[in-house]
């Protein structure tokens, strides 16, 4: 058997502070999802991390990411869930931080090999 998360679409990980880094094939996927032209994607959603370093989706004023909203029936939902960050996509099982269980609603659950 192995283990593979299951989300619990509970949106804490969207409510946390911190970058979602964006490479560049990602910019321009977001930017054509939203149909916004990538200058103007670029200048006003996105911005650079602490370290200078690389772009990442600017936040709402309190720390949610900008794309965090609601579905049909009030849960949380992302607004560019087909194309959003492979940092989004690869929370937790390829990153996480100490005591992110804590504040996740998802959970791990054993499936056969190769599910």
């Amino acid at each position: 058997m192995a283990k593979k998360f299951r989300c619990r679409r509970c949106g804490a990980c969207c409510r946390w502070k911190g970058a979602v880094k964006v490479e560049p094939d990602e910019v321009d996927a977001v930017a054509g999802f939203l149909h916004i032209p990538l200058d103007e994607f670029l200048a006003d959603h996105t911005c650079l991390t602490p370290d200078r370093k690389h772009l990442s989706l600017c936040e709402k004023p309190n720390g949610e990411c900008a794309y965090l909203t609601t579905d049909d029936n009030g849960f949380p939902a992302c607004a560019i869930e087909p194309v959003k960050p492979r940092q989004c996509r690869n929370f937790p099982e390829k990153w996480n931080f100490p005591n992110w269980q804590s504040q996740c609603g998802g959970e791990f659950i054993e499936v056969e090999e190769g599910e």
